[in-house]
């Protein structure tokens, strides 16, 4: 894993390095479950309302070959968003695994119009 491989962003937010860290920590683990993540992409955002709910969010993307992926969570905790985050796209990446799978596990019926001789 390269450290160009996580990108963070924040936006209203300050980027603490304590914050950046725990992000790294948390989100280099979804490289050992899939090998073909190209980079993965963190916004975290913190939006002000007068209710004081769901102030912060963080949205995660996967850069991956096929379909990139895409994850967002909002909450009253920066920290408990991350940690949301990181539950729902191991989640979906476990998904797209077990698709795989069964897919790879179907065999189909090849028909071939052509006649071909008898060896």
């Amino acid at each position: 894993m390269n450290e160009n491989d996580i990108i963070i962003s924040g936006q209203n937010l300050e980027l603490t390095d304590a914050l950046k860290q725990s992000v790294v920590n948390k989100m280099s683990k979804l490289f050992t479950h899939d090998e073909r993540i190209i980079r993965l992409r963190i916004e975290l955002a913190y939006k002000p309302n007068k209710s004081r709910h769901n102030e912060f969010s963080a949205k995660g993307h996967i850069e991956i070959q096929g379909p990139d992926m895409v994850v967002s969570v909002e909450s009253d905790d920066m920290y408990k968003s991350i940690d949301e985050l990181i539950v729902k796209l191991t989640r979906k990446i476990r998904r797209r695994h077990r698709l795989e799978r069964i897919k790879r596990g179907t065999l189909h019926k090849v028909d071939i119009p052509a006649a071909l001789p008898k060896v």
